[in-house]
């Protein structure tokens, strides 16, 4: 198999430049967040005399401190466990519910979805670049490392889509600087029929059929827009709206913000392309200068060992990198100098690994034990009604393969647990709970105890529901999630 070459130096300063760029674009449209009418900004306004702190930013600082520690393909307990040690006290949308889903049990991919009408929204896809980053020229891997960041909080929404859409481009971003050739690649990762294909495409619609950039703007607010100005749909389509029309690095990021809705992740994300396309050489200097290369984190992150500015960001990034790529990715190698094979772009293109995440259960729960993964399907909710006969199936995965061991299930006293025989299917059991408690736990034993893992089963007097687009209780001292806020940190 031919083989992508990445010179480092070249790397590097692409990862300077992406991370430059995020600081850039977030600072440009942080001030204009959540305003849905179209802007007419030329600059920052008002000018900033450092980065704002972003979200966009803070929580792939927490996902690097985690790769630096846990390794480059941690499973997703890890990633709720990193969550909860320093993404706790963030109330907004996505974030509470998925917190609030960990503190009652319900481990991902099942926390992304449960009772959490955010799911669509740009929570994840606006931390898409430490997946490219550290998945340089490998766009299916990036996204399917995108995918398991992604089921936290919006497991099988359109935030998913997003963070794997962008997680590809701004891989193939470090050898391939076409922008269609990379919007396609992206494409290539998510259903077809997915809002944000639909948006996406429709933008570049627009562009191709000759569209002025106000009326594809309008365009896309018309079909795509909705009530939360975070939906991931039309933001998606004003990120691309900002690459195609605009005629400069700075004319680009203005163009995105001023679309409106979610202006500081559309801002950050072209940033971060941008600036892996073109590196630091792309960036002007009217736009580095103001921000500055310090890191900025936001009050609601909790001590990750944050990088000082965005020079150790890239060392640290490169780092991670570099081991990554030497466990998980054969296509593509380090060295002196860059060196791209014939079927560069074919390469690009492959998407079995981005597939392969896609088809996983995210009615599911995912526990670990001594380097065993133990997933429970649930078939469906995590709540078990009253005398209500419930299936479900386990599953085994060790170093990225299925186990097959002896498993037993055990369920509170009083429930009744009947094995169900199916050849060549995963374990599987028929639970039927007399009076379920509000909390419940069912523990999966595996090969008569070598491994063990409790999974927590809602009552219906747990799974009542959440009023739609309604946030969750927030501190009034400091306004971070309830329970979970800085004003408790100490």
């Amino acid at each position: 198999m031919e083989t992508i070459r990445l010179g480092r130096g070249e790397y590097r300063d692409r990862i300077l430049a992406c991370w430059l760029g995020k600081n850039i674009g977030g600072t440009l449209g942080a001030p204009w967040e959540g305003q849905k009418h179209p802007h007419d900004l030329t600059f920052y306004d008002p000018v900033p005399s450092e980065p704002l702190p972003n979200d966009d930013l803070d929580f792939q600082l927490v996902w690097l401190k985690m790769l630096e520690c846990e390794g480059v393909s941690p499973p997703l307990p890890v990633f709720a466990d990193y969550w909860v040690r320093y993404l706790s006290a963030y109330p907004w949308n996505e974030y509470g519910f998925c917190r609030r889903n960990l503190a009652r049990g319900l481990m991902p991919p099942i926390s992304g979805c449960f009772e959490n009408y955010f799911v669509d929204e740009m929570g994840s896809p606006i931390r898409s670049e430490i997946w490219a980053c550290t998945s340089p020229a490998d766009p299916q891997l990036a996204a399917a490392r995108a995918w398991k960041d992604s089921a936290l909080d919006h497991a099988g929404g359109e935030g998913t889509y997003g963070e794997m859409f962008w997680a590809a481009v701004e891989s193939a971003a470090f050898v391939v600087d076409d922008p269609l050739t990379l919007i396609r690649i992206g494409l290539a990762m998510i259903p077809v029929p997915c809002a944000i294909s639909r948006s996406v495409r429709e933008a570049v619609w627009c562009r191709q059929n000759g569209l002025r950039w106000a009326e594809a703007r309008q365009r896309i607010a018309d079909i795509f827009g909705h009530r939360q100005p975070c939906n991931a749909a039309p933001n998606h389509a004003f990120t691309v709206l900002g690459w195609l029309y605009g005629e400069d690095f700075g004319d680009k990021l203005c163009k995105a913000v001023n679309c409106g809705y979610d202006t500081d992740c559309t801002g950050a994300t072209l940033g971060s392309l941008l600036g892996i396309i073109g590196g630091t050489a792309a960036i002007p200097d009217k736009w580095r200068e103001p921000v500055g290369d310090k890191i900025v984190l936001h009050k609601f992150t909790g001590p990750c060992d944050p990088p000082a500015d965005v020079a150790e960001l890239t060392d640290r990034t490169a780092a991670v990198a570099e081991r990554a790529v030497e466990e998980l990715s054969p296509t593509v190698t380090f060295g002196d100098g860059t060196v791209l094979p014939d079927n560069l772009v074919s390469l690009l293109f492959r998407s079995e690994k981005a597939r392969a995440a896609l088809r996983q259960d995210i009615h599911a729960a995912v526990a670990l034990d001594s380097g065993l993964e133990i997933t429970l399907h649930y078939g469906g909710e995590p709540v078990l009604h009253p005398g209500v006969a419930r299936l479900f199936r386990v599953s085994l995965t060790r170093d990225g393969e299925a186990a097959r061991e002896p498993v037993e299930l055990i369920a509170p006293a009083g429930w009744a647990v009947e094995p169900v025989e199916c050849a060549g299917c995963r374990p599987a059991f028929e639970v039927t709970a007399p009076d379920p408690e509000p909390l419940n736990d069912l523990e999966v034993v595996v090969s008569g105890g070598t491994h063990r893992a409790a999974f927590r089963i809602l009552g219906p007097q747990e799974a009542t529901g959440y009023p739609a687009t309604k946030n969750l209780p927030q501190c009034p001292t400091c306004q971070g999630l309830e329970g979970y806020c800085i004003c408790t940190r100490e």
